[in-house]
């Protein structure tokens, strides 16, 4: 996979051979989940731009990708023990954030909504699962529900750097609004002074990148 790549949020408890799988399933389907910020943010790779690490190196047979099915069976045992304390605590926010997080992190994007929107029904200002409720909303084509979401976000957190960068990425990508991405970007480095230095480079390059014109037919 590309090095400058942002890389899979992948749950902690994965093995390398799992995240590896999981890394390349994103390719296979698309779907290539940005993380610079401390959610996803929906920006996708080609598949044709990408290269595979340490090929040359590489065993010579190599773990079989699963399937979405073989990933809804990781997460279902992943989250047993975070269920079984939901059903004391129903209404943890927090809790029901993380076993959304678990879902999205696995492509079930739908059943991670679910959460998230529990998630943020016991919580309106729990900002963290209103950015995941809209990556998985993008996801899943609803790139207007996962607008309103993010900008329902921003009224809680204005300075939030993770839904800043979504919203751009999503208004650039789902509206072919270049504009728009950049009016988020910018206010995304303007109220982050602090951001380090690498994000802060990634997002300029966006910036630079969505002001160029479009080639002409």
């Amino acid at each position: 996979m590309n090095a400058n790549a942002p890389q899979p949020d992948i749950p902690r408890g994965w093995t390398t051979r799992q995240a590896y799988a999981m890394a390349a399933l994103c390719l296979a389907v698309g779907l290539v989940l940005g993380y610079l910020f401390r959610g996803s943010a929906a920006h996708s790779t080609p598949a044709s731009s990408t290269t595979q690490p340490a090929a040359a190196s590489a065993p010579a047979t190599h773990p079989q990708m699963p399937s979405l099915e073989d990933m809804k069976r990781m997460a279902d045992k992943k989250a047993e023990p975070l269920l079984t304390k939901l059903k004391t605590d129903p209404n943890n926010s927090d809790l029901l954030n993380q076993i959304g997080t678990l879902y999205k992190a696995t492509h079930q994007f739908k059943e991670a909504a679910g959460y998230f929107q529990k998630a943020i029904d016991a919580n309106p200002e729990n900002v963290a699962a209103r950015t995941d409720l809209a990556s998985c909303l993008f996801y899943q084509g609803d790139a207007d529900g996962a607008i309103n979401q993010l900008q329902q976000s921003l009224r809680y957190d204005p300075k939030d750097a993770n839904s800043l960068f979504n919203l751009g990425m999503i208004r650039l990508q789902a509206k072919n609004d270049p504009s728009g991405a950049v009016t988020a970007w910018q206010q995304l480095l303007k109220s982050n002074p602090k951001l380090a230095a690498d994000k802060k480079a990634a997002v300029e390059k966006l910036i630079a990148q969505a002001r160029q014109p479009k080639p002409t037919d």
